[in-house]
C-alpha cells in the first residue's frame, strides 16, 4: 500500500513525508528493497515520563483528525478547539509494552537510516521541533546510495570502471550480462528459460532481463551501499523500463569512445578458460606461453561482430540520450586510470 501511495503523480513531483512505518528493521529493509530510500529522516526522542503525560489529554479534530493536547498543543482558533474531541490513548500498560518494542528496534532502524538520520529532542515546545527538523530537511545530503548508471559502446571500459567504482565506494557491481548468466546456471525455472536463449545465441527477452535486474537490485546490499550497473539498457524500451521503476540511478554516464579505440580494446582481448582472467595483447598481455597457448577469444569480440555492435550502439546513442539528458559525458579514450578519475571527479563536485 506505501508502494502504490508514494509512486501517485503527487508524490512523484511534490515528494512526501511519510511517519508510521517502519517500526521495525525488518520493515525498514523492505522499504528499502521496494526502492523507497527517504532522503531525510527524523527520529524524534523523548523520555518515558513525557511520553506517558504526553498519552494522556489527546483531542481530535472530528473534521480534519488533526490531533491536539489540553496541555502541549491547543488550537489558537476558537472554533476548532469548540469541537475538539476526546482522542484514544493507550493504557499505561499497553504504552509501556509499546516503548519496550520501540527500545528492542530503535538499534536497528538507527543502523538501516545512519547516513539520512536526525535525532531529535522531542521533549521540546512543539514550535522548536518543528525548526530543528525544517532545518534539517532544509540541508542537502550526499550520503545518499549511488545508483550509477554506465553506458557506452563495446570497448568504452564499463565493466572495468564499474569495478573500479564498486571497490573505492564499496557499492555492487551489477553486470547484467553476469547476473544472466548466474540466474542461468542457478537451476530454476527462469533460469532455464534464460539458458535457452544464450545456448542459441539469442537476445534473452525484456520482460526476463527487467525480472532478473529487479530482483537483483531490490536485496539488501544493493538498497543499503548503492551500485553500478553496466550491460543494461541495451534499447529504447529497457531505458525507459529503468527509468520509471523503483530502482531507477540517480547518476548516468556515458563513457565516449572512438571507433578505433573500441575496435583496439576488443578484437585483441582474449580470456584464459581456467583462472578467468581475461588479456589483452597490447596493454596486459598473457605472463607466459603456458596462458598464452590457452587463451580464447570470445566470438563477441571478432572483427565483424565488434563492428555490427558498434553501429548498433550508435544508433541507439541518441535515444538513450533523450531518455537521461542530464548524463555526464566523460572521454573513455585515454588510459583506464585517468578516465577513472575523471569520473570520480564528476561523482565528488556535481
Amino acid at each position: 500500500m506505501v508502494q502504490q501511495r508514494l509512486k501517485k503523480v503527487d508524490c512523484l513531483k511534490r515528494g512526501w513525508v511519510l511517519q508510521g512505518i517502519p517500526k521495525t528493521r525488518l520493515q525498514a529493509l523492505s522499504l528499502q528493497q521496494a526502492g523507497i530510500l527517504p532522503k531525510h529522516l527524523v527520529m524524534l526522542e523523548a523520555p518515558d515520563d513525557v511520553l506517558q503525560e504526553r498519552n494522556q489529554g489527546r483531542m481530535v479534530d472530528p473534521q480534519t483528525k488533526d490531533v491536539y493536547h489540553q496541555i502541549f498543543i491547543w488550537p489558537s482558533d476558537d472554533t476548532i478547539a469548540q469541537r475538539l474531541q476526546k482522542g484514544r490513548s493507550l493504557t499505561n500498560e499497553q504504552l509501556s509494552e509499546e516503548l519496550q518494542r520501540y527500545t528492542c528496534e530503535v538499534t536497528g532502524l538507527r543502523s538501516a537510516y545512519q547516513h539520512v538520520l536526525k535525532v531529535i529532542s522531542g521533549d521540546q515546545p512543539h514550535a522548536d521541533v518543528y525548526q530543528q527538523a525544517l532545518a534539517f530537511v532544509q540541508t542537502r545530503h550526499r550520503s545518499r546510495p549511488h545508483r550509477i548508471l554506465l553506458l557506452g559502446p563495446p570497448g568504452s571500459g564499463k565493466s572495468l570502471q564499474a569495478r573500479h567504482l564498486a571497490e573505492k565506494y564499496s557499492m555492487v557491481d551489477v553486470s547484467c550480462g553476469r547476473l544472466l548468466r548466474s540466474v542461468a546456471a542457478d537451476g530454476s525455472t527462469l533460469g532455464e528459460d534464460i539458458q535457452l536463449y544464450l545456448d542459441d545465441g539469442l537476445p534473452v527477452p525484456d520482460s526476463m532481463v527487467l525480472q532478473v535486474l529487479e530482483e537483483r537490485l531490490s536485496q539488501e546490499d544493493c538498497s543499503s551501499r548503492g551500485w553500478v550497473l553496466h550491460g543494461f539498457p541495451n534499447n529504447l524500451l529497457q531505458a525507459r523500463s529503468l527509468q520509471e521503476s523503483q530502482h531507477e540511478p540517480n547518476r548516468v554516464f556515458f563513457l565516449e569512445a572512438t571507433d578505433e579505440v573500441c575496435q583496439e580494446r576488443t578484437t585483441l582481448r582474449a580470456t584464459d578458460p581456467v583462472s578467468g582472467q581475461r588479456f589483452h595483447a597490447v596493454s596486459n598481455p598473457a605472463p607466459s606461453a603456458e596462458f598464452h597457448s590457452r587463451l580464447q577469444t570470445r566470438p563477441e569480440d571478432s572483427r565483424e561482430e565488434v563492428m555490427r555492435r558498434l553501429k548498433e550502439y550508435r544508433e541507439l546513442s541518441n535515444a538513450l540520450k533523450s531518455v537521461y539528458p542530464d548524463g555526464a559525458h566523460v572521454d573513455a579514450d585515454p588510459q583506464p586510470w585517468t578516465v577513472f578519475e575523471a569520473l570520480q571527479s564528476r561523482l565528488t563536485t556535481n
